[in-house]
C-alpha cells in the first residue's frame, strides 16, 4: 500500500484539530498586532500589508520550493526541528524585509522603475504623489510582481521539478532555478500587470506601458483580471501538489524527475482549468449580482468580479493547505482518484466555509474589517496570506512539529 496512506492512517485527527485551533489563534493574534487598523502596527491599509505578506509567502516558497533550503542542510538531516524552524523563520522574515525594502523600495525603485518605490513616486510630484497614495501604488505593483512569482515558482516545482539541472549540486540548482523562474515572472508581470500600474497615475504613463490590452473584452483596465486568473490557476497547482499527490502530471516523469513535456502540459492544463474556474465563478456572480458594467461600483464593477474570483480561489487554496497539514489529507482510500476527487470537494467546501466566516459579523468584529462585500478598503487575500504563511512555516520549516513525528 502507498507509503503516504500508511503514514496518514496513523495520523491523530484530534491532535490535528487542536493544532488547527491553536494556529487559528496565532493568526488572529498576529492580525491584531500587525494588521488590525485599530491597534498597534496598522499595516492593513490594505495594500501595504498585502505587499508585505505576499513577499513573506514568496520568501518561504523561495527557500523551500526554489532553493530547496540551500544553503541550509536538507530537512531530513536535521535532528533539532525546533531550532531549525526558528532559524528558517527568522531567515524568511529577514529575506522579506530585504526584498521588500532594500531590493524594491531602495534599489529597483530608486535606480530603475520608479513606481516600485513610494519615495520615488513622491519625488516625481504630480497627482497621486502624496505619501499614503504613493505607498499604496508601490505596494500594488509589488503585490502583482510577487503573485506572478508564486504562480511560476509553484508551477515550476510541480511541472519541471529539478529539470534540467538533475545532475548538478544544490547551490547550482538553486541559483539556476531562481534565475529561470525570475525570467518568466518578469514576462508575466510585464504582460499581465505592468500596463495597469502605468495607468494608476495621472497622467497615465502611456510611453512606459501600453493601454491595458484586455480592457476591450473584459470591460475594465484593472489588472485584477490577470490577478484573478493567476489565483484560479494557482488553486489547481496547489491541489495537484497537495491533494492529488502530483497526479496526473507525475505520470510524465522520466526517471522520477520532471521534464520539458511534463512542464508544458502541466502549465497549459492548470492554466486552462484556472480559466474555466474563473469563468464559472463569474457566471455565478452574474446570477447573484446581475451583469457588471464598465464604471460600475462595488459589486457592479467588472474589476471587483475578477478579483473576487481570485479571492475565492484563495479561500480554496487555504482550505487545501489546512486539509493537507492538519487533517492528514483525509480521506486515505487506496485509489488515488477517489481520494483526489473527495479531497478537492472538501477543499472547495472548506473554502466556502472560510468565505462565509470572513464576510460574517464575527470576522468584522475580530479582524476589524470593513463590513460587507466589495468594499474598496478590504481584501480577504491579506488574511489568507497571513494564515498560509503560518501554516507553511509549521509544515516546512518546523517539519510539522509538534503535530507530526519524524518518520524513520
Amino acid at each position: 500500500m502507498n507509503t503516504e496512506i500508511n503514514v496518514e492512517k496513523r495520523f491523530n485527527y484530534l491532535f490535528g484539530l487542536i493544532n488547527f485551533v491553536v494556529v487559528f489563534g496565532i493568526v488572529w493574534l498576529l492580525w491584531y498586532i500587525f494588521m488590525n487598523p485599530n491597534t498597534v502596527m496598522k499595516l492593513y491599509t490594505p495594500m501595504y500589508g498585502f505587499a508585505l505578506l505576499v513577499v513573506m509567502v514568496s520568501s518561504i516558497v523561495l527557500m523551500v520550493n526554489v532553493a530547496d533550503y540551500f544553503p541550509f542542510a536538507a530537512p531530513l538531516k536535521s535532528d533539532n526541528r525546533v531550532g531549525r524552524g526558528i532559524l528558517l523563520t527568522i531567515t524568511a522574515f529577514i529575506l522579506m524585509i530585504f526584498i521588500h525594502y532594500v531590493v524594491f523600495w531602495y534599489f529597483i525603485g530608486r535606480l530603475g522603475v520608479a513606481y516600485f518605490s513610494p519615495q520615488s513616486i513622491v519625488v516625481s510630484g504630480g497627482t497621486g504623489a502624496e505619501p499614503f497614495v504613493a505607498r499604496e501604488n508601490a505596494s500594488t505593483a509589488i503585490v502583482y510582481f510577487f503573485t506572478a512569482f508564486l504562480w511560476i515558482a509553484l508551477f515550476w516545482n510541480l511541472g519541471f521539478g529539478r529539470w534540467p539541472w538533475q545532475t548538478v549540486g544544490r547551490g547550482t540548482l538553486a541559483w539556476s532555478r531562481l534565475f529561470a523562474i525570475l525570467f518568466f515572472v518578469s514576462i508575466v508581470y510585464i504582460i499581465l500587470f505592468h500596463p495597469h500600474v502605468c495607468y494608476l497615475f495621472y497622467p497615465a504613463q502611456s510611453k512606459a506601458g501600453v493601454q491595458p490590452w484586455w480592457e476591450g473584452f473584459c470591460e475594465t483596465g484593472s489588472a485584477f483580471v490577470g490577478l484573478g486568473l493567476v489565483l484560479c490557476s494557482l488553486f489547481w497547482i496547489v491541489a495537484s501538489d497537495k491533494l492529488w499527490e502530483g497526479a496526473p502530471w507525475k505520470l510524465m516523469n522520466k526517471n522520477g524527475e520532471g521534464r520539458f513535456v511534463k512542464g508544458i502540459v502541466t502549465f497549459a492544463a492548470t492554466l486552462i482549468m484556472g480559466f474555466i474556474m474563473m469563468w464559472i465563478l463569474l457566471k455565478i456572480f452574474n446570477l447573484v449580482w446581475d451583469e457588471p458594467f464598465m464604471g460600475g461600483q462595488y459589486t457592479d464593477g467588472p474589476d471587483f468580479r475578477f478579483i473576487h474570483a481570485g479571492e475565492m480561489a484563495g479561500f480554496f487554496i487555504l482550505a487545501a493547505f489546512i486539509l493537507h497539514t492538519y487533517f492528514g489529507n483525509f480521506p486515505n482510500v487506496a485509489n488515488i482518484w477517489p481520494r483526489a476527487i473527495i479531497r478537492t470537494v472538501i477543499a472547495i467546501a472548506g473554502g466556502l466555509l472560510f468565505y462565509g466566516f470572513y464576510y460574517s459579523p464575527l470576522a468584522t468584529f475580530f479582524l476589524a474589517k470593513v463590513p460587507g462585500v466589495a468594499q474598496p478598503g478590504d481584501t480577504p487575500l491579506v488574511w489568507i496570506l497571513l494564515f498560509l504563511s503560518i501554516i507553511m512555516i509549521q509544515s516546512d520549516f518546523f517539519e510539522g512539529w509538534p503535530l507530526r513525528k519524524r518518520e524513520d
